[in-house]
């Protein structure tokens, strides 16, 4: 009986293997399936928390006209007497006025 365990276990553990290593055994895309969904859940935890900010920056401009006269000056790349308007590149390279 003891002879006997070490052998199931190698069977076993051969038939992993193959299974494994075999491209049609579906184990490859069951591996490759649950990585793309650990992928997926990251980018939707990515997305709730960009969804939350925006909506936070939407509840602020709905409450403060100053800030909704800010972001439209600062979207248009208008200023305020004494003010003066810096236009730069953002990090995505696409070019968006600033004021001071």
């Amino acid at each position: 009986m003891r002879r006997e365990i070490p052998i199931a276990l190698a069977v076993v553990a051969a038939a992993v293997g193959v299974a494994v290593a075999d491209t049609n055994s579906g184990v490859r895309t069951w591996l490759q399936v649950r990585r793309d969904l650990a992928v997926a859940q990251a980018r939707v935890v990515e997305l709730e928390k960009r969804i939350e900010t925006r909506e936070g920056e939407t509840e602020s401009l709905r409450r403060d006209p100053l800030a909704l006269e800010r972001a439209i000056r600062e979207d248009l790349g208008l200023a305020k007497p004494g003010e003066t308007v810096v236009r730069g590149l953002d990090t995505s390279g696409t070019p968006r006025p600033a004021t001071r």
